[in-house]
């Protein structure tokens, strides 16, 4: 049976610009199955999971379930359970801890001031490998489960911090994963792959290949700053940073009807004082594929990069 993800590989639908946009994380761990909308269909109490859900709208803080790779029986009595918070802005990257018995401790936390990067000294630093975040929700695609589970269960057993996560975003990606503490995301991964992707974060740096883009940004940014390090060759996690995005007026067709949509013009400055303006489209073009398993048959929308210069921010 085809799957979206099979159908993705196929047509050789492009990463670049296709993460999940967040520029804080919380996540909370919770064992057992889950849902399509786990944070309310699982073994997390729903109304703490809609109390979450309220209290990080309009923040910038994305909230998700995470769990250790491995046979997840169907056990409601979970006496401690690990949370991380991670902010992946450039320059100001961070990821923090703490276990706890409750989950809803994750209520008082300031969700304004953790998605505006601030974590004023809550919980405690993680220090020590990056983490990998691994799509595995079943529920919510069929992919994720198939493709995602392997992964993680192979990159666990070779020693690497790995949690499955219940949704990343880009299920015909699968598998996708996420590495903290610099947000990069990740699609088709392989477990080679993600060896030296983790093996760069370490070293302060990201591999540029199967990569998605960096969730503090939203997907023309993404594809502004991928497009920039591959013609640089910068693989240094905290070179770039995007300055200013502003969306270009609509231009005359000059593509067949319903391929061209919005463009936006992205200023990306390096740390050295280089800067750039990226021009990115949005073009809906190529061969009908579904979205995720089951989707209708729609072509597929991507972030095509269509002009890169050097800029000056004055």
């Amino acid at each position: 049976m085809s799957t979206c993800a099979t159908a993705s590989r196929n047509a050789a639908e492009p990463l670049a610009g296709t993460s999940a946009t967040a520029r804080t994380w919380l996540l909370i761990e919770q064992t057992g199955p889950w849902g399509a909308k786990a944070l309310t269909d699982s073994h997390l109490d729903p109304g703490l999971g809609r109390a979450l859900n309220a209290a990080a709208d309009g923040t910038d803080v994305r909230i998700a379930l995470i769990r250790r790779p491995g046979r997840h029986a169907d056990c409601h009595g979970v006496s401690r359970r690990r949370l991380f918070l991670a902010h992946t802005a450039p320059g100001r990257s961070w990821v923090r801890t703490t276990t706890v018995t409750d989950p809803g401790a994750a209520l008082g936390l300031d969700f304004a001031a953790l998605g505006a990067g601030e974590h004023h000294g809550t919980w405690e630093p993680h220090s020590g490998d990056p983490l990998v975040l691994v799509c595995t929700n079943g529920k919510r695609d069929r992919c994720c489960a198939l493709l995602g589970r392997p992964l993680a269960a192979e990159l666990s057993a070779a020693g690497i911090d790995t949690w499955e996560v219940t949704h990343l975003g880009g299920h015909r990606f699968s598998p996708t994963l996420f590495l903290l503490p610099y947000g990069y995301a990740y699609g088709r991964a392989s477990a080679h792959l993600v060896k030296s992707a983790v093996e760069a974060a370490r070293s302060g740096r990201i591999a540029l290949d199967h990569c998605r883009g960096r969730s503090a940004w939203d997907r023309p940014a993404q594809a502004a700053d991928l497009a920039i390090r591959a013609r640089i060759h910068e693989d240094r996690a905290d070179a770039l940073d995007v300055v200013r995005v502003e969306t270009l007026p609509p231009a005359p067709a000059a593509t067949p009807a319903g391929s061209a949509g919005p463009s936006w013009a992205v200023t990306v400055a390096h740390t050295d004082g280089r800067t750039w303006r990226v021009t990115v489209e949005q073009r809906t073009d190529g061969a009908p594929a579904p979205a995720s398993c089951g989707a209708p048959l729609l072509p597929p929308s991507r972030m095509a990069v269509t002009s890169l210069t050097a800029a000056d921010l004055a």
